[in-house]
């Protein structure tokens, strides 16, 4: 096979399905390339030497070949494998909500090398983090910010004067936050409170290892939740499958916590 035809590439499996008796489709996101699709023959047999290399949310280096329609992967080899995404439903629930957004808001390859560092080192923060719901909000200011969505959250998206220390509205139209006299600019904006918008800005502007120290209360997490996915479901004109699977896991966990202990008699 001629070297203009194969090529070497890191990438992160988003996505895959079964592929004919016993071979994989994969929608990988590669550090050189971007988003690309490619077809692991045999992967799903017991004995492939690409079993194991090639599951969902693990990131490995691969060699491939440039096929007509696919590229056929012919080699594969674990670089991080991120278990602890496999071996809790919660884990993996937000994983995937991590590479369904990322999906929906990449186009097919180009080289995005910023986004791939976000997603390998998310993915890292959700496979060990014990706050989940700080990650995902951090996770997605920036993937916003790297994809051309950021939203403003210093200065009135509409007449541009400072954000001051007080409730406000945040508009998903306009793309950031608006002042109390501006509310009349977009009347669907949501309210958000003071501390929310606050802790917003705190996201967008420091690194991970400094904002993993924060320890909000859950009516400010739930906020935050709800702003966020307002914001995004304008973005992308739909709900995510992610989301909707995480509410009902909560809503599950919520109900069994509520069911009384068995009696010992």
């Amino acid at each position: 096979m001629s070297r203009e035809r194969t090529f070497r590439t890191e990438a992160i499996v988003i996505k895959r399905r079964n592929f004919g008796e016993a071979d994989r489709l994969l929608t990988l996101f590669s550090r050189e390339q971007g988003k690309i699709r490619a077809i692991a023959k045999g992967a799903r047999k017991p004995q492939s030497r690409k079993t194991g290399h090639v599951e969902l949310f693990m990131r490995s280096k691969f060699l491939m070949a440039k096929g007509k329609d696919l590229n056929i992967i012919t080699q594969a080899e674990m670089v991080e494998g991120y278990s602890p995404l496999r071996d809790d439903l919660v884990r993996a629930t937000y994983a995937s909500y991590v590479v369904e957004l990322l999906d929906r808001l990449t186009v097919e390859e180009g080289q995005h090398l910023d986004i791939y560092r976000l997603l390998a080192e998310a993915l890292g923060w959700f496979a060990y983090t014990d706050d989940m719901l700080l990650a995902a909000r951090y996770y997605e200011l920036r993937l916003l910010a790297l994809t051309g969505f950021q939203p403003q959250l210093f200065s009135c998206v509409s007449c541009g004067e400072p954000i001051a220390e007080q409730d406000q509205f945040f508009s998903a139209e306009l793309g950031g936050l608006l002042c109390p006299n501006c509310q009349t600019a977009d009347r669907r904006a949501q309210q958000i409170s003071a501390a929310a918008a606050k802790v917003l800005r705190y996201l967008q502007t420091r690194p991970w290892d400094t904002v993993k120290s924060l320890r909000l209360k859950r009516p400010l997490h739930t906020e935050l939740e709800a702003i966020m996915h307002y914001y995004l479901t304008y973005i992308l004109e739909r709900n995510l499958k992610s989301v909707d699977f995480l509410h009902r896991l909560r809503h599950e966990a919520a109900l069994f916590a509520d069911v009384p202990a068995p009696s010992e008699d």
